[in-house]
């Protein structure tokens, strides 16, 4: 979604442009140094069509391989691991929603380096060691050529995937007003141990470690440039105040789609009473910041007020 786009129309459901592209993406978290929690922010290349120049967790479209099942055969995950439960989402195939996880893992992987995969006793690869380092460098970069398949790369290093690394937090889906379109599920993910990310330097560019309430801060000293649905993620998770209490919050949280919609003069959430979209409407909540503004040329949370 645009930074640049006046929200000043009548509420009705325009045409739809594109029909929304399946996409994964991670909400990459770390403990810092001062009893703080940090989360990993990366910069999108200036060039890039969609969300040029803004910060964004890694992530990226879903691939068929992604729902490959047999690639599911180098997965480990705990006994009784359902990605449709815990996607919240009973309509997907079981291929579907794995291919969500995988996707989730694939991307992380080729745009910031960090792999959720491992051995079969459940310990992380670590990337960087000197002698895995180059090897997976050049693995990364064939993957993000499509010159190899994530199949190849586990089973060439005997490697397990680790699904159940990730913990399902948000559905977002592209609003109609935009020609590139993303029904996204987003994860939360811990950086794994022995591995630091390292952007691809192509469709991602700088990238930083961050309190959630300074990454809010950033943006909104214009520092940093953020689209509706990461500065709304951002703010949610901000309100915890260690990842023990964030993953277990996450844990419990209701996941439903979330389409904003251009409405009373503002970008509104499902569960704002502006909002019209039967298929998407939500129960309002006046705790919880409903819409979009803007105010100095950026967007701004809000609650809906009349």
């Amino acid at each position: 979604m645009p930074n640049n786009v006046s929200p000043g129309v009548d509420g009705r459901k325009m045409d739809i442009k594109a029909n929304p592209k399946d996409a994964s993406t991670v909400i990459l978290v770390r403990e810092a140094k001062d009893d703080s929690w940090e989360i990993f922010l990366a910069r999108r290349h200036h060039r890039q069509s969609f969300m040029a120049g803004a910060f964004v967790f890694p992530g990226g479209q879903l691939d068929n391989l992604d729902c490959d099942p047999e690639l599911f055969n180098f997965v480990r995950a705990a006994t009784g691991f359902d990605p449709c439960g815990l996607l919240q989402d009973n309509a997907l195939t079981y291929e579907k929603a794995m291919g969500f996880f995988i996707a989730a893992i694939r991307e992380t992987f080729e745009e910031a380096g960090i792999f959720f995969a491992g051995n079969a006793a459940g310990n992380f690869l670590s990337v960087h060691d000197q002698d895995n380092c180059q090897r997976f460098a050049d693995y990364r970069c064939a993957l993000n050529k499509s010159q190899i398949t994530l199949r190849d790369i586990v089973q060439r290093e005997k490697l397990l995937l680790f699904p159940d690394m990730l913990i399902p937090y948000c559905h977002w889906i592209t609003p109609d007003i935009e020609e590139k379109r993303f029904s996204a599920r987003f994860f939360l993910a811990r950086l794994p141990e022995g591995q630091v990310p390292v952007t691809d330097a192509g469709e991602l560019t700088e990238s930083l470690w961050t309190t959630p309430k300074k990454a809010l801060e950033m943006y909104y000293a214009g520092k940093i440039l953020l689209m509706p649905p990461t500065l709304k993620t951002i703010e949610d998770i901000s309100l915890h105040s260690g990842i023990n209490e964030l993953f277990a919050a996450a844990a419990k949280k209701a996941i439903y789609p979330i389409l904003p919609q251009l409405a009373d003069g503002a970008l509104v959430l499902p569960h704002d009473p502006a909002y019209t979209i039967a298929e998407y409407k939500r129960p309002a909540n006046p705790h919880d910041h409903s819409r979009f503004i803007i105010q100095d040329g950026i967007w701004k949370i809000a609650f809906y007020n009349k």
